[in-house]
């Protein structure tokens, strides 16, 4: 008997549940989507938002991938590649930063994140969704594509109805953390990533960390933390 591939269907995590910690999202006075990453699962990327939220009233909602993979290439890989993980991926943190809002908190208090192929999806999804959130938080990770080019991003937000680029995010906290010898995360990559985000109207912190790997340093929470803090 052969077993279904996770990625089969057009929508491969849709049936996947929301996890959720911290204080109930109806009594929370803010809220950090957390994305799991490959291999991973939304359980343990939601005792990372339990640092990174200290003693605060915070919701934290983390979205589950199907066999624990959101798409199945290397998020420098075409597009097409990664579907339909990659857009059925989006919409599952779609559905997570909508439970936040649709119980009355502002995006402006929601700070979406995540690690590894996580903080790619996050970043993606943020990217392609401006608005003003609370922040976005991508721990070694970047936006998805055999490429990147600023101007597809830019024209996206304009046509969404923003007057200028800079509207879309409107200084939104944005930090990129990552090392310069990620065997995954090229650190060129990174720097693109600011780019766009930037482009869009964010503040960004880019931090480079020399021969870390892959993985998440106590600067980067006390980074993020403080963010958090603000929302």
């Amino acid at each position: 008997m052969s077993r279904r591939s996770p990625h089969g269907g057009d929508d491969p995590h849709g049936d996947e549940p929301l996890v959720t910690d911290g204080t109930a999202v109806a009594e929370a006075d803010a809220a950090l989507v957390l994305v799991h990453g490959r291999g991973a699962t939304a359980r343990s990327v939601l005792q990372l938002g339990a640092r990174l939220g200290g003693d605060r009233d915070i919701a934290l909602l983390g979205p589950q991938a199907a066999a624990n993979t959101w798409y199945p290439n290397s998020f420098l890989s075409p597009v097409s590649d990664n579907e339909p993980g990659r857009s059925s991926g989006l919409r599952a943190v779609d559905r997570a930063v909508e439970t936040a809002t649709d119980a009355g908190i502002d995006a402006e208090s929601v700070l979406v994140g995540g690690f590894s192929q996580g903080a790619c999806l996050a970043s993606e999804f943020v990217a392609r969704n401006p608005t003003r959130y609370g922040g976005l938080a991508v721990f070694s990770g970047g936006l998805i594509g055999e490429s990147v080019a600023v101007d597809d991003y830019v024209d996206g937000a304009v046509a969404a109805g923003n007057e200028t680029p800079a509207d879309a995010l409107d200084g939104a906290p944005v930090f990129l953390g990552c090392s310069d010898v990620d065997p995954h995360i090229p650190e060129e990559r990174v720097h693109e990533t600011a780019a766009v985000l930037e482009a869009l109207g964010a503040d960004v912190d880019t931090r480079i960390y020399e021969g870390m790997g892959h993985g998440i340093n106590d600067d980067e929470i006390e980074a993020v933390s403080s963010v958090v803090a603000g929302l």
